[in-house]
């Protein structure tokens, strides 16, 4: 697909009175949600998805990394971007100048929708300075992905977690970020709960976010690879040799014997990206300080933060929406 130089722009107004008829709830943004084909996005955002969608040319080289929020989308990014771009940055640890010492995951792996969202008034970002393989991340569902992604060779890998985990670290994200912002946000963790069952949280219902990359991924194996946040932990190197074959740069015989593999795991560990003086403040996007997306990412963590009942109520869920169609989790 050829590709414009010259910027393109919105028609501002236009998105603005679409976004304005349709249906609202209440979030953690006091911009609150909007539904908007078929999914919860956060109001302040939305503008910059619809961007996103109308205006992103994609090449067949580029490699987009996807997945619902807090379902491991930074430390991903980390292993997919020192995976893809090891030629450039060695990942040796006598290299001081890796890109991940320096910057946040997030700087470095731009979320497209971000991106679109950043620019002046009905102007959208011109990506085509990016060099071959470009890599970059989104939120978006499948269904709603730009239809030049859909059209060309372009790679998508995404990563979903358990759906109990889940609802555990976004509560703590939104309960630590930009608290201020939140006067039309939920009360307390048992409303935020109810909603996530009831599928209205940013970019839910989740059934139906994993479900569209999981029968992607099945039906187009070769376009999207679709990983499990539990099998990244417990086969870190694996499931990394994985990722690295399927963006096009598989490790060599001599790079799995000088442990290089390693290397890249060590480095993107949560324990060693945490302690970086560089995920400790600032910003890579503005609406979220970099620390907030350093916690726990320990499996099964949510047995500390959930009731039995309302447990019971979500693996239900999880029964009647994911397992008729072969996906499911380990539940501890």
């Amino acid at each position: 697909m050829a590709e414009n130089s010259e910027p393109s722009y919105d028609d501002q107004q236009e998105i603005e009175e679409l976004i304005s008829s349709l249906p609202k709830r209440k979030g953690w943004h006091s911009s609150g949600l909007t539904l908007y084909q078929n999914f919860w996005y956060s109001s302040k955002f939305l503008p910059g998805v619809i961007s996103f969608q109308r205006h992103f040319l994609a090449r067949d080289s580029d490699v987009l990394i996807v997945s619902k929020p807090k379902s491991g989308t930074t430390w991903l990014k980390s292993l997919a971007f020192s995976a893809l771009y090891r030629a450039q940055f060695n990942p040796s640890e006598a290299n001081a100048n890796h890109p991940l010492l320096y910057s946040n995951p997030h700087a470095l792996v731009h979320f497209l929708e971000q991106k679109y969202r950043g620019q002046p008034a009905g102007q959208v970002p011109d990506l085509t300075g990016f060099a071959n393989p470009r890599l970059f991340a989104t939120h978006v569902p499948y269904d709603s992905l730009p239809e030049s992604i859909h059209r060309s060779h372009c790679k998508v890998i995404y990563i979903c977690r358990n759906p109990l985990d889940v609802v555990v670290s976004l509560w703590h994200f939104v309960a630590q970020v930009d608290a201020g912002d939140r006067a039309g946000g939920w009360s307390s963790m048992e409303e935020f709960f109810d909603n996530f069952c009831q599928g209205i949280d940013g970019y839910g219902p989740f059934w139906d976010h994993m479900l569209g990359y999981w029968k992607a991924s099945q039906e187009r194996p070769e376009k999207v690879l679709f990983l499990k946040y539990e099998d990244l932990k417990e086969d870190t190197a694996g499931n990394l040799k994985r990722i690295s074959e399927f963006m096009g740069v598989p490790f060599s015989e001599e790079e799995e014997r000088n442990g290089v593999v390693e290397e890249i795991v060590k480095m993107c560990s949560l324990s060693s990206l945490k302690e970086l003086e560089v995920n400790k403040t600032g910003r890579s996007i503005s609406s979220f300080e970099d620390k907030s997306y350093f916690r726990k990412g320990e499996v099964g963590d949510w047995v500390n933060y959930i009731s039995p009942s309302m447990a019971e109520r979500l693996k239900n869920i999880m029964e009647e929406t994911l397992s008729p169609f072969g996906l499911t989790f380990r539940i501890n």
